[in-house]
């Protein structure tokens, strides 16, 4: 079949956050994000600000209104700092707009051509769970820092990268008996198909359990994961998330790597916090995963996790929450061929989120 939505991958995320300039500053700090572009008052625009920050393949995009009654500020004040965009790149952004919304999508945004002396660019977007949305972003006829009405930014303070190449995922996390409800929206909404499904027998530990399904673009470029909470004997790490952010959203980006033990080491320095694992866990490694390439040393002084498929492994490690409220966190994620998400990680990654609830008071 005809993919009637041709996706070229992650354009950009945005995060409506309480104060753009902060959180700049830490992205850049922390995660080792340029700065390349900003909107506010000086380029016109009059009701928030944006900062543009990117690394290697990856664009984030701050915004913070500047009015307290603003939209931006109701949103922030209900959910906290975190996720409200996840723009997809297309070769025309009125065409995919066009393709979703005749199939039952509803609009978010119409489409439009923002034009300065860069070109022309195409955007258009559509809801989805919670306040959450998707931009459609085309891009090929423009050739300015970052779109129409924003200005080049740079600052004397550049802390070098930290190795991230890419968005490798988003997950979201939705409401009771919800996940089918999304998985249906985006197979026929977006085209797109559901490659791997995990129940509570898969995901669960002593006092908790979700339910899982990941959805993959046709091409395979884009990839979400949908969870939602599972009966269990204690508040699960989905309900914890439901409760403090306010409703359903983006629970974690996993950001791609070529070498996690050097990127997370890097990390660390600056302050990232990770999940740990008990140090069991390494004890019978290779038993579980085969041989790899790494030594294990470095894995089990960092708490790096290891998982295998058919096609090869993977290593991958989970921030804690970048903010007060136990909602958005990030995944750093090294493929070596797997192109599976850590299935035989999940209950020991779990049973450390469960950890880190349980001092919070919220198990």
């Amino acid at each position: 079949m005809k993919d009637f939505l041709p996706l070229h991958g992650t354009d950009h995320i945005e995060f409506y956050v309480g104060n753009a300039k902060q959180a700049a500053h830490y992205y850049k700090t922390a995660f080792g994000f340029q700065g390349i572009a900003y909107a506010g008052p000086e380029t016109g625009v009059k009701d928030r600000t944006s900062y543009v920050l990117r690394q290697q393949k990856m664009t984030f995009v701050f915004t913070s209104a500047l009015k307290p009654e603003h939209e931006i500020t109701r949103h922030v004040s209900k959910h906290g700092d975190g996720v409200k965009a996840i723009a997809l790149l297309v070769e025309n952004a009125y065409e995919a707009w066009k393709e979703t919304t005749i199939r039952e999508a509803e609009s978010f945004l119409p489409p439009a051509y923002l034009t300065d002396t860069h070109g022309k660019l195409g955007m258009s977007g559509i809801k989805l769970y919670g306040d959450t949305v998707h931009y459609f972003i085309e891009r090929q006829h423009y050739k300015g820092v970052f779109m129409p009405g924003y200005q080049s930014w740079t600052s004397e303070y550049n802390p070098p990268a930290t190795g991230l190449l890419y968005v490798d995922h988003c997950v979201a996390n939705v409401g009771w008996n919800q996940m089918n409800k999304w998985v249906k929206f985006y197979e026929d909404v977006m085209g797109f198909k559901n490659i791997l499904s995990f129940d509570d027998s898969d995901i669960s530990t002593e006092y908790s359990a979700l339910m899982s399904k990941v959805m993959s673009s046709g091409n395979g470029y884009v990839k979400f994961p949908i969870n939602e909470p599972a009966e269990g004997k204690k508040k699960s790490q989905v309900e914890e998330y439901l409760e403090f952010w306010g409703g359903e959203g983006v629970q974690h980006v996993a950001m791609a790597t070529k070498d996690i033990v050097s990127t997370v080491q890097d990390l660390m320095t600056r302050g990232v916090e990770f999940l740990k694992v008990p140090s069991s866990y390494y004890e019978t490694l290779e038993e579980r995963v085969g041989k790899i390439d790494e030594d294990i040393e470095p894995l089990k002084e960092l708490g790096i996790l290891v998982d295998r498929d058919d096609e090869g492994y993977l290593l991958q490690l989970f921030s804690k929450p970048v903010q007060d409220r136990p909602t958005l966190f990030f995944e750093i994620i090294q493929r070596k061929g797997a192109q599976s998400f850590g299935k035989g990680n999940f209950k020991a990654l779990f049973e450390a989120i469960e950890r880190e609830q349980e001092k919070r008071g919220n198990l």
